[in-house]
């Protein structure tokens, strides 16, 4: 009797026991659940803030550019007003510049009126020189006195761009020489700039750790946070940009921008 009486005991306390890990399991099984849904949250709200960061400063830069058109059209059309009835030709040159600033801030309206967000910056940044191309050199200039050594190339014919694309080829320049820098070995980075028939193209290339040798290096994937807004501005202007590690060792961004409307 004794003896049945302890198999009866061992039998439900392993019952108990089976139970008590069963229920384990299914807790634990909802905790990671739980987790990965909190994972994947933190994960859409920071590519969230990373699009509406480069929304705003889209916005800025629109604001920018509209703003120095309108000026310039004022200016030509009280010029053309002036001279109209004295010197007709400076008077059709003057309101032919009021038409160019004109039709270059109704492009601009057109491809970024629907991501216009309220300004994050201040006063200062209003105050500071338009992004372009043709301010790579000062902005080269600091990445190497931070310890950078950076190459540029530029290939085909320079020629003037449309305002958007030429802010979007030289933030593109910006973000990835700032990554470059902050995850990079520090040894080289390189430039290339291409005006080809129809497009601008833009490739950063930096040095850094090999993926081959199996240890994953720093920086950031293709789709950090700056990398993100730069990938949606290229997009507004019908462009890709492709930004991934190189198995040699760094890090490559490439993006490609239609200058003509798609």
């Amino acid at each position: 009797m004794i003896t049945i009486g302890l198999l009866v005991l061992a039998c439900l306390a392993a019952g108990a026991l089976a139970v008590a890990l069963v229920r384990a399991r299914r807790a634990h099984a909802r905790a990671l659940e739980e987790r990965g849904w909190l994972l994947e949250r933190e994960r859409e709200s920071a590519a969230q803030s990373a699009v509406d960061a480069e929304r705003a400063r889209i916005a800025q830069d629109l604001h920018d550019i509209v703003s120095h058109n309108v000026s310039v059209m004022v200016i030509q059309a009280g010029a053309a007003r002036h001279v109209l009835a004295t010197e007709p030709a400076d008077a059709e040159a003057a309101l032919l510049a009021v038409e160019a600033a004109g039709r270059d801030t109704m492009a601009e309206l057109r491809h970024l009126l629907g991501l216009l967000a309220p300004s994050a910056d201040g006063a200062a940044e209003e105050l500071s020189p338009q992004p372009s191309l043709s301010r790579l050199s000062p902005l080269i200039d600091r990445i190497a006195f931070a310890g950078l050594p950076v190459d540029v190339r530029i290939s085909g014919e320079p020629r003037p761009l449309p305002a958007g694309v030429d802010v979007t080829a030289y933030r593109i320049i910006q973000e990835a020489l700032t990554n470059a820098l902050k995850h990079g070995d520090g040894v080289k980075a390189e430039v290339t700039v291409r005006y080809a028939d129809h497009a601008l193209r833009v490739e950063v290339l930096n040095t850094g750790p090999s993926v081959l040798s199996g240890v994953r290096p720093p920086g950031p994937d293709g789709d950090g946070r700056g990398l993100l807004g730069l990938r949606q501005r290229v997009a507004v202007y019908g462009g890709d940009l492709d930004a991934r590690r190189r198995l040699g060792g760094g890090f490559r961004v490439r993006a490609k921008i239609p200058l003509e409307r798609p």
